[in-house]
């Protein structure tokens, strides 16, 4: 243990972290995450005013509904921004066009961090139809209730939006008098935000779902769980939706159900 650590953390501490957030989310860490817990977590500890790890995981073991949401909200990575992994926007926005005859078209967004991912297939749908309402849905999800309420808030500094043009701007957002820039109300009616446990038995989503967006989630989890949760994405699909994952991600475990469509792009395997 590093001299300087305010609360002892052993090993033993840190396996039972991983065995917590597994069993409850799915999350595989690893070991090389150790101090990344630690410095997470010792946080919460002094938030309980605990002086061990013991005291804090015996907290999370009987059950406490609150600190089991701040202790998850602590351990999950946000990293997002608008319009990350750009080619994958051009590809939606196709693809709503070409299925326009459908009607409603539904997307997910399973992993919607502070609201950069959903907003982007919001704009990218309103310009498909070039309409501030277009005949979408997204639903988008997540497992930490804080950045939910970032999202479902819509307001975002001037930095965050920087790598919008000027013209997505002008159409998309309206500039507030402390300069920062909030999603219009028009395109916050095509979209609803909630929680949700992609582990969970239950899901609050139903078919048919034109595109569902799981960008850097399945780096997360280990391939058993990776292939329970596409076992469940593939019968939500519309026949020729689409599945949109993440740089480092693939889907060759799963070729029974996913074939590769494009760069990151999956759609749905045919039955042989």
């Amino acid at each position: 243990m590093p001299a300087n650590r305010e609360f002892k953390f052993t090993q033993q501490d840190f396996e039972r972290v991983k065995k917590l957030i597994y069993d409850y989310a799915g999350i595989a860490l690893n070991d090389s995450k150790h101090d990344m817990v630690y410095g997470r977590l010792a946080k919460r500890l002094r938030a309980h005013g605990f002086t061990t790890f013991q005291e804090y995981l015996v907290l999370l073991e009987r059950g406490n509904e609150a600190e089991w949401e701040a202790f998850i909200n602590s351990l999950t990575t946000n990293l997002t921004s608008f319009f990350r992994e750009s080619h994958h926007f051009p590809v939606l926005l196709d693809h709503l066009r070409a299925n326009k005859a459908f009607g409603t078209l539904n997307i997910w967004c399973s992993a919607a961090s502070t609201g950069e991912e959903p907003w982007s297939l919001a704009i990218t749908a309103a310009e498909a139809f070039d309409s501030l309402r277009p005949p979408v849905r997204i639903i988008s999800t997540d497992l930490d209730t804080n950045v939910l309420k970032t999202g479902q808030a819509g307001i975002y500094s001037a930095e965050k939006v920087e790598k919008l043009t000027p013209a997505q701007l002008s159409r998309f957002f309206i500039k507030r008098s402390d300069g920062q820039f909030e999603i219009r109300a028009e395109l916050r009616e095509m979209m609803t935000f909630r929680r949700q446990n992609l582990i969970d038995p239950s899901w609050s989503l139903r078919a048919p779902i034109d595109a569902i967006f799981c960008r850097n989630v399945m780096i997360y989890f280990d391939r058993a769980t990776q292939l329970k949760i596409l076992e469940r994405f593939a019968p939500l699909l519309r026949p020729n939706g689409l599945l949109f994952v993440g740089h480092s991600e693939n889907l060759y475990h799963a070729s029974h159900l996913f074939k590769l469509r494009g760069k990151t792009v999956y759609e749905l395997e045919k039955p042989k």
